[in-house]
């Protein structure tokens, strides 16, 4: 039986994720990425928006360790700066998503009914088309910016958050400690936001931190097919976009930006990965 999150089930669900390889090479890389967005004036090594057309495609060296690119602008600190582009990216994306999703999954699941049904119909319907392609649209009717890319993302991932939090309501309202609040006399508002919502926290979290990776992937999918970040903006999409002609001249300029989004999209799968495992109470 499901019982409220305490003090000492949260102290063990800590310790299973400092056992957990996954979690520790999934928050390894993600703490990596983050010092390098918090540090990147200091870690970039030129302008990345300052081309060079004198040493353009060149490889690496004590220079540019990453090499050029096609108008001589160092790679390395293009990569190194887009770090706090896509990380930008996954979070904000995620905490609007996040938000809207637990709004409508707890009123779709408190409620009931009719309501219930309205919200879940709208959530199906996004659901229906592949993510990508919902946000290719909507990108379109908002105009290319990765100020509309990061809207269109966001729009994206509500509906799975809606329906996760919704299941979650549906089950916490069951079970025996709501009964218990609502002998007692608490009102309607008051078990939802002080006895269910806070038990219902685990599968959000793990959802949101895969949904941070998914964003970041997304967001670069726009920009690499032109629908995100504008041409010269250190963004790893864009940067995709821009040298994919470049694979045997400077395969660096494409194999860097594809290595890095590759990376930090593990990071958050596999520390959502370990965070599912030692939430779940059957896996000791």
């Amino acid at each position: 039986m499901n019982t409220p999150i305490t003090a000492s089930s949260q102290q063990h669900i800590f310790r299973k994720l400092l056992k957990h390889r996954s979690a520790t090479i999934g928050a390894s890389i993600i703490l990596f990425f983050i010092f390098v967005a918090i540090f990147a004036p200091l870690i970039a090594t030129h302008d990345p928006r300052q081309a060079n057309i004198v040493e353009r495609l060149q490889g690496g060296s004590a220079s540019h360790y990453l090499g050029t690119d096609k108008v001589g602008r160092d790679i390395f600190s293009r990569i190194v700066y887009g770090t706090r582009i896509s990380l930008k990216v996954g979070l904000i994306a995620m905490t609007f998503s996040v938000g809207f999703g637990t709004l409508f999954g707890a009123v779709a699941g408190d409620y009931g009914g009719r309501i219930d049904n309205l919200i879940m119909r709208v959530m199906d319907m996004m659901l229906a088309m592949p993510s990508i392609l919902l946000a290719m649209v909507i990108v379109t009717i908002l105009g290319q910016s990765l100020t509309n890319a990061i809207i269109a993302v966001s729009i994206v991932y509500i509906s799975p958050y809606a329906r996760i939090l919704r299941a979650a309501v549906l089950n916490v309202r069951a079970l025996d400690y709501v009964t218990a609040a609502k002998v007692i006399g608490a009102s309607n508002s008051r078990i939802l936001f002080t006895t269910v919502l806070p038990n219902c926290l685990a599968p959000l979290i793990v959802q949101a931190t895969l949904g941070i990776g998914a964003a970041i992937l997304d967001a670069a999918g726009l920009s690499f097919l032109g629908l995100g970040a504008e041409i010269g903006e250190p963004e790893w999409g864009a940067m995709l976009n821009e040298n994919r002609d470049l694979i045997r001249r400077a395969p660096l300029a494409v194999t860097a930006p594809g290595v890095a989004i590759f990376l930090i999209v593990l990071g958050f799968n596999l520390l959502g990965d370990a965070l599912r495992d030692a939430l779940d109470p059957q896996i000791d």
